[in-house]
């Protein structure tokens, strides 16, 4: 797929772009394309549940010291 757009750049803005000597200072036409994207694969439930269990006995050290820095919201002792 071909996307064309001209753009008037304003004088209080520059692009500076290097280009090789052969290039004509002339008009250029400059052709961007869209980087591609990597699908991942997608975990079955399975293999999540062995990612988790591989890894728990650290993910609950770190849940359990996020869990120290917490204090109470509010005092369940009635004034």
């Amino acid at each position: 797929m071909t996307i064309t757009q001209t753009i008037e750049i304003p004088a209080d803005r520059r692009i500076t772009l290097e280009v090789p000597l052969e290039i004509s200072t002339n008009k250029v036409v400059l052709t961007f394309a869209p980087a591609r994207t990597i699908e991942k694969s997608k975990m079955t439930a399975e293999e999540e549940k062995e990612l988790f269990k591989l890894h728990a006995e650290e993910l609950n050290r770190e849940a359990l010291d996020v869990l120290s820095y917490q204090v109470p919201l509010w005092d369940d002792e009635e004034a």
